[in-house]
């Protein structure tokens, strides 16, 4: 039975490795500190004189170039299906952070600082309760003020920032950066140098109320247990509210919350319902600690990830695909070393054996890494594409070595794309030749006779990786793409700093539009009431939309489809 509980408990340590997967499989919601975006306002106008109902651009919002060439979509189809499409994604981006939440939580259940502590917990209630149901009732009063207390947390942290303060750190380069050091200081815990400990005399006058009995005591034993092991769950806390924030969704750090302290509650229920279970727990000892340092180890791992935020939005260049791939194959191979014992921290019992737990997790990270090493030449990568750094970013990259050169050059009437330069060699998948400003691009779909397909994307957008790796690689899909669109690349999140004279006060947010990423996501939010990346939008010559709007579709064959419709309806018009 022991061994069958180890089991479980590597399971549980696999379970982690999904952590930040679970965000990222939802559609990134993009929005920039300087862009508020209110519900339903502004979606758009009708426009007379046409047959078809159309949504236009509000007549005072100034692009740099050509205010007449704004989009006109359908409004009651494209809105519509963006405003549905966008409620869906917030939706299932709150259940990513919800399950996030409780894969951090069970993680927390197996730390040191929790796991020796639930059979006294359990034999207290039992004790002190006197007959089995009134420790059964005080065990689920306990476990309910646990989740009381967390959901309190975040609760506070959204009260305290606001909603539109988390929207703006989800593409706050300054945040982004102390969230990057910040979990680099929780994997430097969790390795040992210190530990996150709250002020002992607060610790102590809250564990000494705990005593009272009653309600007010059991509220103060579930705070307590808050306390005294925040050394411990402290990082994984900070980590999932750093997701939740990022991620912009008012009620993420609560829902987090609410699955971190579910998960960390229910165990001590159900122990206290079955007592005769604690037998089968294994016992505390050296595993505890290894389950803090692979921990560390992905704490390090997912920082890259918002330091590679920061690179993009500001091309500092610092983090290049293979760049960013050398340090995760060093980072996951070092995680592999240490659990077949070659690597030992101070805090490590001797690893006299291995188990067979342990042996298996070892040739799952040290499979993984492997898996890894082909990216360093320009492999795919798919299944964590949405984690790494844009493909264009690789510079020796042998998977696009055969790419003819693609139909649209980056020059257009022997002038150079505008905004080229910033967005083509970190920011396009190789083999693509889109252009970067709306106005140009429409342009060009005039003089080709295409329709365009305007991709509303960022370079923090995990989601926009996802279906450039996944699904733009398809042979077919490539071809639609290359060979029967115009191509419009728009970054909703990039800090390039606009011309004086392109710069403008928006009539949708009232808030002035100062670079190309809030240019670009105020055309999105004023013209589709939308604020989601990805999104793609098919329009004809005259910016009319063919097709509503959609978002990330990893069926390659129903996108492929999507495409294929839109053509359709443009040679028919």
């Amino acid at each position: 039975m022991r061994l069958l509980t180890k089991y479980v408990v590597v399971l549980q340590l696999l379970i982690v490795l999904s952590l930040h997967t679970a965000f990222a499989q939802q559609d990134s919601l993009i929005s920039l500190d300087d862009v508020e975006f209110t519900d339903g306002s502004a979606a758009g106008n009708e426009s007379s004189g046409e047959s078809d109902t159309l949504l236009s651009v509000p007549e005072d919002l100034v692009f740099s170039e050509s205010p007449a060439d704004t989009v006109s979509p359908d409004s009651s189809a494209a809105v519509a299906a963006s405003e549905q499409a966008e409620a869906g994604q917030q939706k299932q981006s709150l259940w990513g952070i919800f399950i996030a939440g409780l894969l951090g939580g069970f993680a927390a259940f197996i730390m040191p600082c929790i796991f020796p502590m639930v059979p006294l917990t359990v034999s207290f209630f039992t004790k002190r309760a006197g007959s089995r149901l009134k420790a059964v009732s005080q065990a689920l009063l306990y476990g309910l003020f646990i989740i009381v207390i967390y959901v309190a947390l975040g609760m506070l942290i959204t009260i305290t920032f606001g909603s539109d303060a988390l929207n703006a750190l989800s593409t706050n380069g300054v945040f982004n950066f102390i969230f990057f050091l910040i979990l680099v200081a929780f994997a430097a815990s969790f390795f040992g140098a210190f530990e996150l400990t709250l002020p002992s005399s607060f610790v102590n006058k809250i564990d000494a109320r705990s005593d009272q009995g009653g309600l007010l005591g059991l509220f103060f034993m579930a705070f307590s247990l808050a306390l005294v092991s925040f050394s411990c769950t402290g990082p994984i806390i900070g980590t999932l509210l750093v997701e939740a924030a990022s991620k912009g969704e008012r009620l993420g750090p609560a829902v987090g919350m609410l699955g971190f302290s579910l998960a960390l509650a229910i165990p001590f229920v159900i122990f206290a319902v079955f007592p005769s279970m604690l037998k089968s727990l294994p016992k505390s000892g050296g595993w505890l600690n290894s389950v803090k340092v692979v921990l560390a180890f992905l704490e390090l791992a997912l920082a890259l990830k918002f330091l590679s935020n920061v690179d993009l939005a500001y091309h500092w260049n610092w983090l290049d695909r293979e760049v960013f791939l050398a340090l995760w194959i060093v980072i996951f191979g070092m995680m592999g070393l240490y659990l077949i014992g070659k690597i030992r921290f101070a805090h490590d019992s001797p690893l006299t054996h291995l188990s067979v737990p342990r042996t298996i997790f070892a040739i799952i990270v040290f499979s993984f890494v492997v898996y890894m090493v082909p990216g360093m030449w320009g492999a795919p990568l798919k299944s964590i594409s949405a984690f790494l750094p844009p493909s264009a970013t690789q510079d020796f990259d042998l998977s696009v070595a055969g790419y003819a050169a693609a139909p649209q050059a980056g020059k257009t009437d022997g002038k150079k794309k505008k905004y080229y330069e910033i967005f083509h060699e970190r920011g396009t998948p190789k083999g693509f030749e889109p252009y970067y400003d709306y106005e140009e691009g429409l342009a060009a779909a005039k003089d080709l006779g295409k329709p365009a397909l305007i991709d509303f994307t960022g370079w923090n957008c995990v989601n926009c990786r996802k279906m450039e790796a996944n699904v733009w690689t398809d042979p077919q899909v490539a071809s639609l793409l290359r060979d029967e669109f115009v191509m419009i690349e728009l970054f909703v999140d990039d800090r390039t700093e606009l011309e004086a004279t392109e710069q403008y006060v928006s009539s949708y947010s009232g808030k002035k539009i100062n670079t190309i990423g809030k240019k670009n996501s105020d055309f999105q939010a004023a013209t589709f009431n939308s604020n989601s990346q990805p999104l793609y939008v098919i329009v004809d010559t005259e910016g009319k939309v063919l097709l509503p709007p959609t978002g990330a579709n990893y069926d390659i064959p129903a996108y492929s489809a999507y495409l294929q419709q839109g053509i359709d309806l443009f040679k028919n018009k």
